[in-house]
């Protein structure tokens, strides 16, 4: 079983100011999110219940690669305190009172005459055949609606969270937690649609018991939310009690959510010769822009007067305007983000391969593939770090670096000044509309490429506004302003399309996409995240040398990657990794050499791979307010022969979300491995009454009855698999592998012909296909499939031998 991927949105933060005792101000009986939709992320990947195609691995004996070096640790000093923003207003005014009414200072607030948009006057909601009713009593703010158990009833308003242009409310439910109401008020003016209550998941008919309905899993603040929308967020639940006591030193997003605890900086301030004076006491120094110039470059360009040498305003941004998921509570200003979240990649339905925003995925796996990020910008060059507003309006902002008679103009726009098309944004920043009413821009500020839109299956700008054209239309007109095809600074897309479709060179594309130094590390972690489905030795060579990369991100994919080869692979490559500075990459390390590795550590190891594995075991500790994290305790387990604890935690996983589908898949697969193939069913059965249409419970209980020589209800289930997900091909394969087995061939060779019109890469259908076809003496369409296989995979000895017998020649 792999991990289950426990990836959240981040959020924002306000609050009283004030000094913090270990949480300052306490969450009462609870909080509420601003306008983030908590919606189910990352899903674990639910394990495969049949035998997996043997992977082709690299088992030679080779060198390993230099470990990184370690990160220097901080000289020994007092550990800094949180003060609250009222400590930092006596000498920093103008920075406090731009940063008040800030969509930082207003991310969170208590309900109440001053912080609450919506319209509480007794008005009325309908969804899902219940009509929610908002209303005021003795002051305080109160909707009448659905509960976790259906029923109306009453509910109290205990925050606000975020102003524009949605105003979400937080509830307050036993166990410390704080729910997000489904229903958000829309506060727009009124002539652009708003002011006005709205669902965030129109046409869903979300009801209780679903992990989306405001009382479930999905929208619980404590976990979704509360870190970025409070300063110093301390999540702090009980696993052994299933309680939280989240706490924080400031209700909002205030100075020192940014910029550190700042009692040192305080003390320094008191009296600047003491000690502290080098750094003024700062716990992290944002002066990246501090002193630099942009300068005109050769070619008409501009660049900053010195390179930046570190990303540490980027790295603080990263941890709430990322898509990710938290690790640890335990951060520390200046420290990369991987030691306290796992930031996602560019991966299949979070972003188009081309790189494109397509999920929620917030601004920072965007800008950090941008040619403004390789050229030195930083967030705070285009936004004021205070009032988040730009430094300039409309395409102002974008001529402090562009000289504006080049660019701002119908020369280069192709669109009359002062209409939309004249915007930079509208062309280089496309928007997508989140969470009903919120259009976000792309920050990975690319050149339109309409061209690439039918190759890549990618929206692109153009088009976007010019929906009645193709995208044919665009990329002729386009070529015929520049005399020439666009060219961006994205030119990745090709081989993370490839290698996402498995088209034939995709592994090529995607080993020389790793190892180009010149590309962005995020892009250079997409294409390692993807090689990790083909472990020939060309692969793992790639892989191997990305161990010694410098960014963190990259060697974190490559021990992803790595942990799908054989114990021998792994044990050659990753027990040095077991020491990486960056703890994303140590605990990944452990749990990848967890079980049948573990034994074959030598001595030397095993210190380093128990204190990595006690690392894992706590994330999953912390993060066990969710089922993927359960889960992840119980596949551990499972690995290390450790069954009646690996099924307390799948139970324990089911508890959190009666309809998680990969605890039930995990749980019935461990049943079968001990034999207990009556329990295994029971489960399936019981995970199929709460989710009748997931496709791997379908499929797992269709394998269990083939266990069990049922094959009438072996095939309806196997089947019912393949209609519930036809984009799955190993669905309908081992599907059509139980019809040929059952006597009727026809109908296994449609369904893998159906198949392979929606999966025309795919190895084991053309494999299964060519058998059959050469079965059934149709030699000529079984060497058909042989050639694809062959042009696939060159150097596969089984296609080889394959195409050889059915007389194909190289």
């Amino acid at each position: 079983p792999g991990p289950a991927t426990i990836m959240k949105k981040p959020p924002s933060r306000p609050g009283p100011p004030g000094p913090e005792t270990r949480g300052g101000q306490r969450v009462p009986p609870a909080t509420a999110p601003r306008g983030r939709v908590l919606r189910r992320l990352g899903m674990a990947a639910v394990v495969l219940l049949a035998a997996a195609a043997a992977y082709i691995v690299f088992l030679a004996q080779r060198a390993a690669p230099t470990a990184p070096a370690a990160a220097s640790p901080a000289a020994a000093r007092p550990a800094a305190q949180y003060v609250g923003s009222a400590a930092c207003a006596g000498c920093h005014p103008k920075a406090y009172e731009a940063w008040k009414g800030s969509h930082h200072d207003l991310a969170m607030a208590e309900a109440g005459e001053a912080s609450v948009l919506g319209d509480f006057e007794d008005a009325k909601f309908a969804y899902a055949g219940v009509t929610s009713t908002f209303f005021r009593r003795d002051g305080r703010y109160f909707v009448r609606t659905d509960g976790p158990d259906g029923r109306l009833a009453d509910f109290e308003i205990r925050y606000t969270f975020g102003v524009v242009p949605l105003q979400q409310y937080l509830i307050a439910m036993p166990g410390g937690r704080l729910q997000a109401l489904g229903i958000a008020w829309d506060s727009r003016p009124k002539e652009q649609g708003g002011q006005r209550w709205f669902h965030l998941y129109p046409g869903h008919d979300l009801k209780a018991g679903d992990p989306l309905h405001w009382t479930g899993v999905d929208q619980n603040w404590n976990y979704m939310c509360a870190e970025c929308h409070s300063t110093n967020l301390r999540k702090n639940f009980d696993a052994q009690a299933g309680r939280f006591d989240t706490t924080w030193s400031e209700i909002n997003v205030a100075c020192e959510a940014c910029h550190g605890p700042g009692s040192r900086h305080v003390e320094w301030a008191k009296n600047p010769d003491a000690v502290l004076a080098a750094d003024k006491g700062l716990a992290l120094a944002l002066d990246e822009r501090r002193g630099i110039v942009w300068n005109a470059a050769p070619g008409g360009g501009i660049a900053r007067s010195a390179p930046r040498a570190t990303s540490r305003e980027i790295d603080m941004c990263a941890r709430c305007h990322a898509r990710a998921g938290r690790i640890s509570d335990n951060y520390v200003h200046g420290m990369p983000p991987l030691d306290t979240h796992r930031l996602a990649l560019l991966d299949d339905g979070l972003y188009w391969n081309d790189g494109q925003m397509r999920d929620e995925v917030y601004n920072w796996g965007s800008f950090v593939q941008s040619r403004m990020h390789a050229a030195g910008v930083t967030c705070s060059d285009c936004h004021d770090p205070h009032t988040l507003k730009l430094r300039a309006t409309g395409n102002a902002v974008c001529a402090q670096c562009h000289h504006p008679e080049r660019y701002d103009n119908p020369r280069h726009t192709r669109h009359a000044e002062g209409t939309p098309g004249s915007a930079c944004a509208a062309c280089h920043m496309p928007t997508t509309t989140y969470m009903v009413v919120d259009p976000r821009h792309d920050h990975s500020m690319r050149v339109p490429r309409p061209d690439l839109s039918a190759a890549l299956g990618v929206p692109n700008a153009c088009n976007n506004c010019h929906a009645d054209k193709p995208a044919q239309w665009a990329a002729d007109a386009l070529a015929g302003w520049l005399g020439r095809p666009p060219r961006g600074y994205q030119n990745f897309g090709a081989a993370l399309h490839a290698g996402s479709a498995g088209t034939p060179g995709a592994r090529e594309g995607l080993v020389s996409l790793a190892r180009d130094r010149s590309q962005p590390p995020i892009v250079r972690a997409s294409a390692l995240s993807r090689l990790g489905r083909w472990l020939d030795p060309g692969a793992v060579d790639a892989l191997a040398w990305s161990l010694n990369d410098p960014e963190a991100i990259v060697r974190l994919a490559a021990v992803e990657a790595l942990a799908n080869a054989d114990a021998a692979t792994r044990l050659g490559f990753l027990p040095r990794m077991l020491s990486d500075p960056a703890r994303a990459v140590r605990v990944e390390a452990a749990r990848a050499l967890a079980g049948e590795a573990e034994a074959g550590l030598p001595p030397g190891e095993r210190t380093a791979f128990a204190r990595a594995l006690e690392e894992y075991v706590a994330v999953q500790r912390y993060n066990a307010d969710r089922p993927e994290g359960r889960l992840n305790l119980g596949n551990l387990h499972a690995v290390r022969n450790e069954p009646e604890r690996a099924l307390a935690e799948y139970r324990k996983a089911l508890e959190i979300d009666p309809t998680f589908v990969a605890a039930y898949a995990n749980l019935a697969d461990l049943h079968r491995a001990l034999g207990r193939e009556d329990e295994a069913e029971a489960a399936l059965r019981q995970g199929l009454a709460k989710q009748p249409r997931a496709a791997a419970l379908h499929h797992a209980l269709g394998l269990g009855l083939v266990r069990q020589k049922k094959s009438a209800d072996a095939l309806r289930e196997l089947g019912e698999a393949a209609r519930l997900d036809p984009a799955d091909a190993r669905y309908a394969y081992v599907w059509a592998v139980a019809l040929n087995d059952a006597g009727r061939s026809q109908e296994a060779a449609q369904a893998l012909e159906s198949a392979l019109a929606r999966n025309p890469y795919d190895r084991d259908l053309l494999m299964a296909l060519a058998q059959y076809a050469a079965q059934a003496n149709r030699r000529e369409a079984a060497a058909d499939y042989a050639k694809r296989l062959v042009a696939l995979d060159p150097q596969n000895p089984d296609y080889a031998r394959l195409a050889l017998q059915l007389g194909v020649r190289p």
